[in-house]
């Protein structure tokens, strides 16, 4: 029926590969594909690797905090509550841990850190006291926690300031009115101020105490904190600017080598099959028509949002001052 025979199988492949199945050459050339296979398969390997060293060297929960008297000041099953404490009232939205940056609240390793170094000095004959502020510094930055018995030694001022940060919590976060922009009365349960301050005080300590064998934290000294010489290692800062340093110079080097070199295979079947008309020429169809009215009804719901939220704030505010007044 068909003269396949005129044909040789290779010239009949040929045409069902390119031809008979519609099969175009690709947009870009090759290597491009290589080059994204390879870039996932090294940054996926990259964050496995990140995300295994990060779980493996994370700081300890001690099972006990205690002071020298080796009465217990908080436990880790009270750090793992206050940990939920914390997400339960969706603190993260309002604030942070671990140096993250907070939105309306303080990052409460920091504000913990400031806080309880504030009461150590204090209790170490206030702030002109050279002594004061060395031993201030010793307090935080010495690890004394013992990886056998899983049990942590605060100093006697730490224990004092932790019961005066956990006092402070309890009234910011019992606040009855909106004064710090969370709810009235966020969190009045004495036992939750408690975890949320053992929480805090924890994320302060993996903050402050050098990591075992090393001259930096576990969190390589980050948030810093003057009160405690808790600086960031010069690490941390010359990797910083270097990721930011590799992101945008790889872009530009990027889109540089793909404007120059149509090699790369970014030019090449554009050039030969793209034409442009001008603007006047091309009769915009009906769904087009409708385009702009669609872009007109979202510009305006957006303005709708915007003037509703800020009435919104408005009114919150008025209201947060007649409270406060009653």
């Amino acid at each position: 029926m068909f003269e396949v025979g005129l044909v040789s199988r290779r010239d009949l492949w040929g045409w069902l590969v390119t031809g008979g199945t519609g099969r175009r050459e690709l947009l870009v050339s090759k290597g491009w594909v290589q080059a994204v296979a390879l870039t996932f398969v090294v940054g996926f390997f990259l964050l496995g690797l990140i995300g295994y060293k990060t779980y493996t060297g994370q700081p300890p929960i001690p099972e006990r905090v205690v002071d020298p008297a080796g009465d217990v000041v908080f436990t880790g099953e009270d750090v793992r509550d206050g940990q939920k404490v914390f997400l339960k009232n969706g603190l993260m939205q309002y604030g942070s841990v671990f140096g993250h940056g907070g939105y309306l609240g303080p990052d409460y390793t920091a504000d913990y850190l400031r806080r309880a170094a504030l009461a150590v000095r204090e209790r170490y004959e206030g702030e002109g006291s050279d002594r004061a502020t060395a031993q201030t510094v010793q307090d935080f930055r010495e690890n004394r926690y013992d990886p056998q018995t899983e049990e942590l030694r605060f100093t006697g001022a730490q224990a004092v300031a932790f019961g005066e940060v956990r006092d402070y919590y309890g009234r910011f976060f019992g606040e009855p009115t909106t004064k710090y922009g969370l709810r009235p009365g966020a969190i009045t349960n004495p036992g939750e101020i408690k975890d949320l301050t053992a929480f805090f005080g924890w994320s302060a300590w993996a903050a402050a105490a050098e990591r075992p064998g090393e001259n930096y934290s576990y969190t390589n000294n980050w948030p810093p904190e003057r009160l405690v010489e808790n600086e960031p290692t010069a690490d941390t800062l010359v990797y910083s600017v270097l990721s930011l340093i590799a992101l945008l110079g790889g872009l530009g080097l990027l889109f540089g080598a793909v404007g120059r070199w149509s090699f790369l295979g970014w030019h090449g079947r554009d050039q030969q099959s793209l034409s442009f008309r001008s603007p006047g020429d091309v009769a915009l169809t009906p769904s087009q028509r409708v385009c702009a009215w669609f872009f007109f009804v979202m510009a305006a719901l957006f303005l709708i949002q915007t003037l509703v939220g800020a009435a919104s704030e408005h009114m919150t505010r008025i209201m947060a001052r007649r409270l406060m007044c009653a």
